[in-house]
């Protein structure tokens, strides 16, 4: 007999200034923190939660102005997702987690290891280099992207296709690509360009701060990635002290809702390696 699918319980936390985290949570073991991107929810994880709480303590959540996750003012302020992480993980009774954080999470998985190193066991970063900036590397690869990603995103702007999930997506997988407008069609009201222009204000993470993250780090990359350059991604892992990179062929943006039975093994391939199982 198979065993039974892990229950999620749903909660909601209210912060200090009157925002309130929307949270799921599942399994037992040694806990897993999903952060979700620009584009999502904590129902981006539809795929990777259930599957990892069969052996593992599993947290997702909205942050803060993400429905139904609320915010003051309606403003989602990304300055503050690290705190609220840390103030749900204090809220759980969690010691210590594994973030694996996606687009925008990935600011959300580098703020948080880098105020509290010792509540973070590694991160994932799924398609996103957080807040490190990868210009000042001032690579070819990196100015060749930049010079071709804006035409190519607004081609897909006028298909009526998600730029973070994509061309691909949208022609092989048009059921997926119709939920992932779904969901992030929940979000109605809150302004992502507003949201989007203040995570790039935050990347501003360097060298420095990397040499400071002494966790593990794995780095999933979508090799068609338009909105995260793969190459950026690359430079910037180079500069963690425990960081390894997977490049995922014929995948963009979102290779954990595109490529889920690949994500979910190569992520517990890198459980499996820091003993986090």
């Amino acid at each position: 007999m198979s065993k039974p699918i892990p229950a999620f319980e749903t909660g909601r936390m209210v912060r200090p200034d009157g925002a309130v985290i929307h949270y799921e949570v599942a399994g037992e073991g040694p806990a897993i923190t999903f952060a979700h991107g620009l584009g999502g929810n904590h129902l981006s994880w539809w795929q990777s939660a259930p599957v990892f709480a069969q052996r593992h303590r599993v947290v997702t959540f909205s942050h803060r102005g993400f429905p139904p996750s609320t915010a003051p003012g309606g403003l989602a302020d990304p300055t503050l997702y690290a705190a609220d992480l840390l103030a749900l993980l204090d809220h759980l009774g969690i010691d210590r987690t594994v973030v694996i954080g996606q687009s925008m999470g990935g600011w959300t998985a580098v703020e948080t290891v880098l105020a509290a190193p010792s509540r973070v066991a590694g991160i994932v970063m799924a398609c996103t280099s957080g807040s490190f900036d990868y210009d000042h590397f001032d690579d070819a690869g990196v100015k060749a992207w930049r010079a071709a990603a804006p035409q190519a995103i607004a081609r897909l702007v006028e298909r009526g296709i998600h730029r973070a999930a994509g061309a691909r997506m949208a022609e092989e997988q048009p059921d997926i690509h119709a939920l992932y407008q779904a969901i992030d069609r929940l979000s109605f009201g809150l302004d992502k360009n507003e949201v989007g222009n203040r995570i790039r204000k935050m990347r501003v993470r360097g060298t420095a701060d990397a040499a400071r993250i002494a966790c593990p780090a794995l780095f999933v990359i979508g090799e068609e990635d338009l909105l995260i350059c793969p190459r950026g991604i690359e430079l910037v892992a180079g500069t963690l002290p425990k960081a390894r990179t997977v490049v995922v062929p014929v995948s963009g943006h979102s290779v954990y809702f595109e490529r889920p039975t690949l994500f979910n093994a190569t992520v517990q391939g890198f459980l499996a390696e820091i003993g986090w199982e």
